[in-house]
């Protein structure tokens, strides 16, 4: 159901002719909702969403980041430090 909802608001950022600064608008879209994702969820909530399988929009985004360096680049860029963060506090990472 989620994935619908950004599938649907990247469709209607696309159809509005919304322009973005960035040259990954979609990209944009995708790490803003990650960030969100990070920001709301409880630590239980990301240990448990660790183990979960991918679903297919996540694998297809992750196969896109995978395909083009530099979208990649510009991804992890925007969405490390506010999801390491959250990471770190729910001792994730050391």
């Amino acid at each position: 159901m989620r994935s619908r909802r950004v599938l649907f608001a990247i469709a209607a950022t696309l159809i509005s002719g919304a322009v973005s600064a960035s040259e990954y608008p979609f990209m944009d879209l995708v790490a803003q909702k990650v960030i969100q994702k990070y920001q709301q969820a409880t630590c239980e909530a990301l240990w448990a969403e660790r183990s979960a399988p991918k679903s297919p929009d996540e694998q297809e985004v992750v196969e896109m980041l995978r395909k083009d360096p530099a979208m990649r680049t510009a991804f992890i860029d925007e969405v490390a430090a506010p999801v390491v963060n959250k990471m770190f506090e729910c001792g994730m990472v050391p």
